[in-house]
């Protein structure tokens, strides 16, 4: 089986580790791209960082798992209910010139669109489609961008590849890696390497500073390894439900509005205990908190701080931005057009998944560092960045098969009974599975366990 060496990325801290073996064979997603290898290297990724944080320990890849686990929000049932998927102010329209991808999941996205395109509050689809049909697809990714909304023109894969942002997403290793100062991190010689204070991650704290999928997902993972997982959300901006019971496994929720200097200074306080933090907003967004890795790193030069965003470096930087809609401006829902020239999209919201086991990857990476070194570090990965990493893949046609049915668990919980996919890592030999259920969103305290 192919897989593609994402994990080398992480060389400059892992060093020459030996990968994590990928079980069973591909059977997945047919279509012009790899996805199932992009998906594949991403769960390896992380599984070989894992082996270089407990060398006793024999974490490998079930293949017919990590199908599933890309598809999770989709194989998420509530009481037999189905998970929502996009909303009805999301998706592609037509324009005067081309298409266009908007997203609108999120109440002030929706209002934002409604707001770039001029239209009321109790506008229709069908009103939103009629307008933007008038409208070039680049004046409609302005005018809602500037409006605060998301959207993003389709583009060909050559026409993102010559825009200032598609050249900058293009550029570096799929995780970047630096040190407190800022300079590349490079393997450390010596130094004390302590047995882990537990199995997997146990002791391991991670603050949970992300939204939506990618982050959210890479600390699914550290939670279901033993990590002490404290998500912290806005509550001006809840999570969307679905969202939450999908990636809230095996972790803590608790409110915390930033902008209340009360509540930023809790923060604060669990900061000076933390060991990882994870940073999942748009470049930017979190500066004025003092929270971004330059300044946390800055106050504590032993952290590891991990960021995740949409667009990456360049003129994009601090731009919103979702999975579909990368996909819509770097040219991939070109490629996936359907037969009646309609632009389409992947299989899974694969730039989000497999970000966000690099989050993760990249995390554990930066401990392996810290615990040889004495010195923290930050990473930081884009969407973007990934999408280019799965366009550069060498096709790999095969016929798509069924997924494996045993990746998925069922249990009850305070939301009802939920069925749901298990975490794509196998730990000597036996399946990881997640400590426990999605808790209450937002209830939890401000506090470490």
């Amino acid at each position: 089986m192919t897989v593609p060496p994402l994990h080398r990325a992480l060389e400059p801290v892992l060093g020459q580790v030996e990968p994590a073996t990928v079980i069973g064979p591909r059977r997945w997603w047919a279509g012009p791209l790899d996805v199932e290898g992009l998906a594949l290297g991403a769960v390896q990724s992380a599984a070989t960082a894992l082996r270089a944080w407990d060398p006793g320990s024999l974490p490998s890849v079930p293949a017919d798992v990590v199908g599933p686990s890309f598809d999770s929000l989709r194989h998420l049932r509530v009481d037999g209910r189905a998970a929502a998927g996009f909303a009805p102010w999301s998706g592609f329209w037509g324009c005067a010139d081309g298409w266009v991808r908007t997203h609108g999941n999120y109440p002030h996205h929706a209002a934002a669109l409604r707001l770039a395109l001029g239209l009321s509050d109790d506008a229709a689809t069908g009103d939103l489609a009629a307008v933007v049909s008038e409208r070039s697809a680049l004046e409609v990714e302005e005018s809602v961008v500037a409006a605060g909304g998301v959207a993003a023109a389709v583009r060909t894969p050559a026409e993102w590849s010559a825009s200032p942002q598609g050249r900058a997403a293009a550029v570096g290793p799929w995780v970047e890696l630096h040190g407190p100062s800022g300079a590349p991190l490079t393997p450390g010689e010596g130094g004390e390497r302590p047995v882990p204070q537990g199995p997997g991650l146990g002791g391991v704290r991670v603050l949970d500073l992300t939204r939506v999928i990618a982050g959210p997902t890479g600390s699914r993972l550290l939670g279901a390894l033993g990590a002490d997982v404290l998500r912290i959300d806005p509550p001006q901006m809840p999570e969307i439900l679905d969202q939450h019971l999908d990636t809230g496994f095996a972790k803590r929720s608790a409110l915390a509005d930033l902008r209340d200097p009360a509540s930023l200074a809790r923060v604060r306080e669990l900061l000076e205990h933390a060991d990882v933090v994870l940073l999942g907003y748009r470049a930017g967004a979190l500066t004025r908190y003092g929270l971004s890795a330059e300044a946390l790193l800055q106050d504590r030069p032993g952290l590891a701080v991990v960021s995740s965003d949409a667009w990456g470096e360049g003129p994009w930087s601090g731009r919103r931005g979702f999975d579909s809609i990368v996909q819509a401006a770097c040219g991939i829902a070109d490629v996936y057009r359907g037969p009646d020239g309609s632009p389409g999209a992947l299989p899974v919201q694969a730039l989000d998944h497999a970000t966000g086991y690099g989050v993760a990857a990249a995390a554990i990476a930066l401990l392996v560092h810290r615990r040889s070194t004495g010195e923290g570090g930050s990473a930081r990965l884009s969407l973007t960045r990934t999408a280019a990493e799965l366009m550069a893949l060498p096709p790999c046609e095969h016929p798509a098969g069924p997924q494996a049915d045993d990746a998925l668990r069922a249990a009850d919980s305070p939301f009802g009974s939920l069925r749901y996919v298990r975490p794509p890592l196998d730990l000597d030999g036996r399946a990881l599975e997640h400590p426990w259920l999605p808790r209450p969103y937002g209830e939890d305290p401000l506090t470490w366990r």
